[in-house]
């Protein structure tokens, strides 16, 4: 008798040896017993012998190593009945389900996928507790290295089992101390801001930045070898990354030994250029590093990158920079040659897009600025790229190239992957303007993957409500145009910080359609009609209040053409370093409703990074400029919602709407207030900014940066109406201050304190602005 309990196991060793199969004869049948889900034919078809064999106890020993190894079976006794050999098996059971318990720093769709168990499959031990330690080093990767886990089945009937994995996942390993060694010219709290490991910190409880992490040490490496490689040591090297165990077992020390090398110098700097029409003359301007500069590896890579760029533009798709750096140990300067190296022209024979299983292909395709037939130019491939990034639909976009029907032609493959892209937003917070408030939306910014962005949003403050609902199309009729609408409601309660100041409420209720059309990536303008119903009320009793005021009660009708011409050169529209934005509005109200007038306010913003100057690129000094202009139109006296207004965030140090024309408040002989007094608004307004962001000395992780500003600027224009004294002086003012900026995983808080520098009588001081916005 032959039997197999366990392949591989002393059981089944002596099954083997102890077989009690003698041999001679042939076999006459092979007879299959405890079978229920196998075929006989498809036990008999695994074993290496065969009805009409002879009987050979070693081919009988293969056979039940075989079987056993087919992983169908529990166990196989092979036995010899007189010229028949009987086969008796028990099959593994099936797996119903495989469930998880325990776990919550692994989710059940990343578990699922790490184990090879599914339902359906063949149960075994072993693989059992191969997917065991599979989750074991799913939770390694998450930082669990204290995790636990254990496989459990609960037998079911028709020989089905569920396997459950019970997983103890114990707290994530963090990382309590980072030490580097060898480094001599930067301090360890400075390499410590270097890589993406965090030492372990009270503050960090939203990060996973100090938990342990393999795959993250892999790429601190490479953020090293980045930063000396900024600063000039072309021979740095990470001699090792060592993460060891603390002794309590609850953290990891992670030590970095490096070897600086010395810092080097451009010796020589040359550009070969194999490609005719474009000699090293005009090429030399796209490299910024001269001989005598401090080497510096992010400028090399920026112009090996502005080379190929320029080399791909001219249609050679396959053209490359091979830099050649040659060391001078003696004087520490590197000889510098790049080669361009000419390649052949190409074109692209077609575009193929995959994984939009949502969005519509013209979507992406009119985000492309290359079409089937068109030389390649790997400038309009980047550009293509960035495009379709920034619609904001997928969670990954890549284009790839691969070789056509002829040598001179490529297919260029886009790949997406897509995204969720409806979103509801809930936020809360504090503004110095509205007093607290609650924000609500819900918005589709691909609406049934057509693009469109459709919105519904609701502001809720102290001091004002606004609801607005909306539809953009980026390419109205599928042109490059942008057609949109809204419908919209706002209402606002003024305040002043004075009992001798006025008071009002404000309500805007109406509709606008938009038409945009885009010039080319950086300029567009954009055209806009609105109408709507103005409200001035809450207005207190006519005794106290001044005929300004008094003048503004009531309903008013607004019919306005508006157009917008921008002009955006700027590095990241969310985040801005570098570069040029700005607007040119003039709205014309006067084509129907009660208002009637032209009003012009241009905006202008500059950008300059100072990284050259600090090494930080968190260095960036901003300039800022506004004016405004409003003229009336056919006797049309215009009102305090057409007027400007300036304070606030527009000329820190001063109050919302706190400078500009001025209305005194009127006291009787014996003190009593018979007229109020305020700002009423003005025709012509400028602003001037200076503001320079930097870095704080805390950790970046905490995401504070500091701000200092000058803002300066005036607001006039105002007719004086009865016996009112009206103070309006075209004098600038002028607020300086600085302020932090907190960018938390919930918004962004801004703290500023500014002093007013230069003011006029009857200017309004507000010190002290908080704003406080959150998301979730």
């Amino acid at each position: 008798m032959l039997a197999a309990p366990g392949l591989g196991s002393p059981a089944f060793a002596a099954a083997v040896q102890d077989s009690a199969i003698q041999s001679g004869g042939t076999i006459a049948a092979i007879n299959v017993t405890g079978n229920q889900r196998i075929e006989s034919s498809t036990v008999v078809a695994y074993m290496v012998v065969q009805p009409g064999d002879p009987f050979d106890p070693e081919k009988i020993n293969q056979s039940v190593k075989t079987l056993y190894a087919t992983g169908l079976f529990q166990s196989v006794n092979i036995t010899r009945d007189g010229s028949n050999l009987n086969v008796a098996v028990v099959e593994n059971p099936l797996v119903d389900q495989v469930l998880f318990s325990g776990n919550n720093a692994l989710s059940d769709k990343d578990a699922a996928a790490a184990v090879a168990l599914k339902p359906r499959s063949v149960y075994t031990p072993q693989a059992a507790e191969a997917d065991r330690r599979a989750l074991l080093d799913a939770y390694a990767a998450k930082g669990h290295y204290n995790a636990q886990v254990t496989a459990n089945i609960i037998k079911l009937p028709d020989n089905r089992v569920n396997v459950v994995f019970q997983c103890d996942e114990g707290a994530a390993t963090k990382i309590s101390r980072i030490t580097f060694i060898g480094n001599q010219h930067f301090s360890q709290s400075a390499l410590r801001e270097v890589v993406s490991s965090r030492q372990n910190a009270w503050w960090r409880f939203l990060s996973s930045s100090d938990v342990y992490n393999p795959q993250r040490i892999e790429y601190d490496e490479y953020l090293l070898h980045k930063f000396y490689f900024h600063k000039g040591y072309a021979d740095f090297q990470v001699v090792g990354a060592n993460a060891n165990l603390s002794p309590d077992r609850k953290s990891f020390y992670l030590t970095f030994t490096v070897n600086e090398g010395e810092r080097y110098k451009i010796g020589s700097l040359k550009i070969v250029s194999g490609i005719p029409n474009l000699p090293e003359k005009e090429l030399r301007g796209l490299v910024p590093l001269s001989k005598g500069d401090w080497f510096d590896g992010d400028a090399l890579q920026e112009g090996v990158d502005a080379l190929n760029k320029r080399a791909l533009d001219l249609g050679y798709a396959f053209a490359t920079v091979n830099p050649q750096v040659t060391p001078d140990t003696s004087d520490h300067t590197l000889a510098i040659v790049l080669n361009v190296v000419n390649g052949p022209r190409v074109w692209i024979q077609r575009i193929d897009i995959t994984g939009n299983t949502r969005t519509e292909d013209k979507v992406i395709r009119r985000e492309l600025t290359v079409a089937d037939g068109d030389a390649y130019n790997q400038s309009k491939i980047d550009q293509s790229t960035e495009n379709i990034k920034n619609l904001g639909f997928f969670k990954t976009e890549n284009i790839t190239t691969s070789p056509g029907s002829t040598p001179q032609q490529v297919v260029m493959n886009t790949a997406v992957t897509e995204e969720a892209t409806g979103q509801f937003s809930l936020g809360g917070g504090y503004s110095t303007s509205l007093g607290a408030l609650l924000n609500t939306g819900l918005s589709q910014n691909n609406f049934l993957g057509t693009g469109i962005n459709a919105s519904i949003n609701a502001l809720i403050a102290q001091r004002g409500t606004q609801i607005n609902l909306g539809m953009t199309d980026p390419y109205f009729l599928d042109r490059n145009l942008i057609a949109g609408w809204d419908l919209f409601r706002t209402v606002t309660n003024s305040y002043t910080a004075t009992s001798q100041n006025y008071s009002y409420s404000e309500s805007n209720i109406g509709a606008d359609v938009r038409l945009g059309y885009r010039f080319n990536q950086n300029v567009r303008q954009t055209f806009t009609y609105t109408v709507s119903q103005r409200n001035i009320y809450n207005i207190p009793s006519a005794s106290s209040t001044n005929i300004y005021i008094q003048n503004e009660f009531g309903r008013s009708s607004l019919s306005q053409l508006s157009q917008t011409l921008s002009f955006d050169y700027l590095d990241d529209d969310q985040n801005p370093h570098s570069g040029l934005l700005m607007d040119f509005t003039t709205d014309l109200a006067g084509l129907g409703g009660n208002a009637k007038y032209i009003r012009i306010s241009p905006d202008v913003s500059y950008y300059i990074p100072l990284e050259r100057i600090f090494g930080n690129p968190d260095w960036v000094l901003k300039f800022g400029a506004s004016a405004g202009y409003l003229r009336d139109m056919r006797g049309y006296h215009d009102k305090i919602e057409d007027r400007f207004f300036l304070g606030g965030d527009s000329l820190r140090g001063f109050a919302d709407g706190g400078i500009g024309p001025y209305v005194e408040p009127v006291y009787n002989s014996s003190g009593t207030l018979t007229s109020s007094g305020g700002q009423i608004g003005g025709r012509y307004m400028w602003t001037q900014s200076t503001e320079l962001h930097f870095p704080l000395p805390v950790s970046k992780d905490l995401g504070v940066s500091g701000f200092a500003f000058v803002d300066v600027g005036s607001l006039w224009g105002a007719s004086t109406i009865g016996t009112a004294t009206l103070l309006d002086s075209s004098a600038p003012r002028v607020g300086a201050g600085v302020g932090v900026s907190w960018n938390t995983p919930f918004g962004l808080i801004n703290l500023s304190l500014a002093q007013p520098v230069v003011k006029q009588r009857g200017d309004q001081i507000q010190q002290f602005r908080v704003s406080f916005g959150t998301r979730f």
